[in-house]
């Protein structure tokens, strides 16, 4: 039987486990305003929209994460600059982004000649690849978006719950909108390595709908949120080891695992 305790000292698994717990907060902390604003496309539109800032530096030869990021900050401030200028629905704008960025990504990885490791481990994602020059772009990163979170919290929850009044009572409405949709853009690519292109919006949406069943106020929903965030990817770090499973699909699967859980528990109370 393998012993837990040993697998935390092999230096891969010790990144794995301190990346995972820096992103499990941001993706839990950000996935409150997620589910309250109904925001949960745009993030998947944002992950696969990065697949082509992914193929480009590949196809450069450089670390891929900071131009995927980039690549996101210009589709986020795209997406948000032609909803206050269009008469186009926020869905639609994101549909035609999302496609677009995925038909370029495609495109420029057919140029690449040989099979792509790296780019699998993005697509379906592998927390055990993080390497030692990644992580501290993953942890400064995460730091740099929870200060923005703390500084700004008021007001993003005035926000959340009503725009019009947050605007009434001097909230700077317009730079904290396209603040939070680059926030949310960093975010998810940051959770890419963890999770892929294909599951890393089920780490924003489902800790903080499971909180939202068990937490009787906003603060309880955030504190939840963020401890079944981290409960999730530790046990999914763990069983994905212990029984050779892919890691970013068995991490979604314990979130699944534990909103059931909570799902069934929050009936019983009732």
């Amino acid at each position: 039987m393998t012993n837990i305790a040993e697998i935390f000292t092999y230096p891969f698994m010790q990144r794995a486990l301190i990346s995972g717990i820096f992103l499990a907060a941001l993706l839990a902390c950000l996935g409150i305003f997620v589910v309250l604003r109904r925001m949960a496309f745009f993030g998947d539109g944002i992950a696969h929209a990065s697949l082509a800032g992914i193929a480009l530096a590949l196809l450069a030869g450089t670390n891929p994460l900071p131009i995927a990021i980039a690549y996101a900050i210009v589709i986020a401030v795209g997406i948000y600059l032609l909803e206050k200028k269009t008469s186009l629905s926020s869905d639609t704008i994101i549909g035609i982004f999302f496609t677009a960025s995925m038909a370029l990504g495609v495109v420029i990885i057919t140029l690449q000649s040989g099979y792509q490791p790296e780019l699998i481990s993005f697509l379906f994602g592998n927390i055990l690849s993080i390497s030692g020059a990644e992580l501290p772009l993953i942890v400064s990163g995460v730091v740099i978006l929870l200060l923005f979170l703390l500084i700004f919290f008021k007001p993003l929850v005035q926000i959340a719950f009503d725009k019009d009044m947050a605007y009434i009572n001097g909230v700077n409405v317009t730079f904290l909108d396209l603040a939070q949709y680059i926030t949310l853009s960093v975010a998810v690519v940051l959770g890419v390595k963890i999770l892929g292109i294909i599951l890393v919006s089920a780490l924003i949406i489902i800790p903080p709908a499971t909180a939202k069943l068990l937490a009787g106020s906003f603060k309880g929903m955030m504190i939840i949120s963020v401890l079944i965030s981290e409960l999730t990817i530790l046990l999914g770090i763990i069983v994905s080891y212990v029984y050779d499973l892919p890691t970013g699909a068995t991490i979604v699967l314990v979130g699944t695992a534990i909103f059931i859980f909570s799902l069934i528990l929050s009936k019983i109370k009732k």
